[in-house]
């Protein structure tokens, strides 16, 4: 397992029951999980005095539950600065787990040694465009939610990242990347983070199980002459890691001899240092 152990501001205190007990800065809060089938005892007392509680509903969905929490607050990774919220869904618009990836292809593009050019798909509020950028890439960043885009911008200007070369682009990634291929545009990294279901700004309708091989094999006309780097992620259940092995290796190794890794990617729990399972990522790269 790929483990995200380097954060400092974040932290996975404990967890039980369907629910994990995280510190994020200077604020505890309680948010459900569904990789949490055990129950063992709540014997931390951030259990009973949390800053908010997103409560799941039996009927679908939930809600939160605040005590004592700003309506935006933010943390920081390394040099980045990221600015967080609760909303939708009890997410606060950030992936600890991610950092994992983050430190692998920021790594790999400071060793190339030239100019490399990345493209973010899915790109959320930023977390990998923020890392790439801070390596020194050029990065091209699409998300189909405006919101998500404006809010990937205020952490770039959060992290002194506002002047880097990065382009900002609302729009469905799979009409995107079969422009880029008519375009005849290239680029040396791929990541994509694609949800299990979602829908693009025209109503466009994803579903990862139907669509995630032919996306790849898209992504792989795009790739330059000499990629760098090549990562997809996976929160969906029934994706294992070796299924985007497969993947990437029929795409992506078989056009570009290199090396391919799928492993589950996780987060350190403090109270029994266990790992809590955080979903899948495939990474390809050059030998």
């Amino acid at each position: 397992m790929w483990i995200a152990d380097n954060w400092k501001d974040y932290e996975v205190l404990d967890c039980s029951n369907g629910e994990k007990l995280e510190r994020w800065g200077d604020y505890i809060l309680v948010r459900p999980d569904p990789q949490v089938i055990w129950d063992t005892p709540k014997k931390l007392k951030g259990w009973k005095k949390m800053n908010a509680h997103y409560h799941r509903s039996k009927k679908g969905g939930g809600e939160w539950e605040f005590f004592d929490l700003p309506e935006q607050w933010s943390i920081n990774y390394r040099s980045l600065t990221f600015n967080l919220k609760p909303f939708n869904f009890k997410h606060t618009g950030l992936f600890p787990e991610q950092a994992v990836n983050w430190d692998w292809f920021s790594d790999k593009i400071k060793k190339a040694g030239r100019p490399v050019k990345v493209l973010n798909l899915f790109a959320y509020t930023g977390g990998a465009t923020l890392a790439a950028a801070a390596a020194g890439a050029h990065v091209t960043h699409v998300d189909a939610s405006k919101g998500m885009v404006g809010w990937a911008k205020e952490n770039a200007a959060s992290s002194g990242l506002s002047d880097r070369p990065i382009r900002w682009l609302v729009d469905d990634c799979v009409k995107f990347v079969e422009r880029e291929i008519r375009r005849g545009n290239t680029y040396d990294g791929i990541i994509m983070d694609p949800p299990s279901y979602g829908r693009g700004p025209k109503g466009e309708i994803w579903k990862i199980e139907d669509s995630i091989h032919h996306f790849i094999k898209l992504c792989s006309e795009i790739l330059s002459d000499d990629p760098v780097f090549f990562l997809i992620n996976s929160y969906t259940t029934g994706l294992a890691p070796s299924v985007l092995t497969y993947m990437l290796e029929t795409e992506i190794n078989s056009k570009y001899s290199g090396t391919v890794m799928s492993e589950e990617i996780g987060l350190p729990v403090s109270s029994n240092g266990l790992v809590l399972p955080c979903g899948a990522s495939g990474r390809w790269c050059k030998k």
